[in-house]
């Protein structure tokens, strides 16, 4: 009785075992490997008790004892499954995460491909006669190109390409610079009326600008070519007198000098 109550014992651990596969499926690996192994302690030591017991007794132990093996057969079963399908999973989870590396690194390439496309024609900080301000690449590939004709002599080609630049940006950073490179490309053209006027606008609209003195000593030039000494004296005599100190000042007060 009391071997026959062991086995029933064995027996129901055995089924409860197998009775929730959903369970089953949960257990960790190693916790599966130690049931299999109690539970193979066990029907060891009950064939062994087998052995010494009656052939009656022996047949009805055999009896309790199959449904056990094939649990225990069952449950090794389920293990390797469960090992396959982890395995698996690890392939599926490592091809994922090379899929995943190799498309971040497709975006990273193509987001440094747009940068790069796209970097041109950003705005771009430029300092131009102590001001600093933000451009668009069309204005600063036109004021360096009219500036470019300037320094050749080309003068009536910088004339023209001043005028357009203010036509088409007439807010820009560059164009109080350009109106006074305007004026001199004017007065290197020989249009003095023209960058007299030129000249005067500049001043009128930027006082402070750092080019005012110069632009002062111009003006005055501008009316000595055209022969209105009255109107030249008069300009050296505000800019000695508004931009003091300066080398345009000097140059004024030896220009006045002479007019005398």
């Amino acid at each position: 009785m009391v071997l026959r109550s062991r086995l029933l014992l064995v027996a129901c651990a055995a089924a409860a075992l197998f009775s929730l596969p959903a369970r089953a499926a949960l257990f960790e690996d190693d916790e599966a490997r130690r049931a299999i192994l109690e539970l193979r302690d066990r029907v060891d030591k009950m064939e062994d008790a087998q052995r010494k017991l009656p052939d009656q007794v022996q047949a009805q132990v055999q009896q309790q004892l199959d449904p056990m093996r094939r649990s225990v057969l069952d449950l090794n079963n389920q293990i390797e499954a469960l090992r396959a399908e982890i395995a698996k999973l690890r392939g599926d989870n490592e091809e994922l995460a090379r899929s995943l590396s190799d498309t971040q690194r497709k975006l990273s390439d193509q987001s440094q491909s747009v940068d790069a496309r796209l970097k041109p024609l950003e705005p771009q900080k430029v300092t131009v006669d102590g001001s600093d301000f933000q451009v668009s690449p069309e204005e600063h590939s036109q004021y360096d190109a009219a500036m470019g004709m300037v320094r050749r002599g080309d003068f009536a080609a910088a004339v023209d390409a001043f005028t357009t630049f203010l036509r088409a940006n007439p807010a820009s950073g560059y164009a109080p610079s350009v109106r006074y490179w305007l004026g001199n490309a004017q007065f290197g053209n020989r249009a003095y009326k023209d960058a007299a006027a030129t000249f005067k606008a500049f001043l009128a609209a930027n006082p402070q600008h750092q080019r005012a003195p110069e632009a002062q000593l111009a003006l005055a030039n501008c009316q000595i070519e055209l022969k209105d000494l009255k109107d030249a004296r008069r300009s050296l005599q505000d800019l000695i007198k508004a931009y003091p100190g300066t080398d345009a000042a000097q140059a004024a007060k030896q220009r006045l000098a002479s007019l005398k």
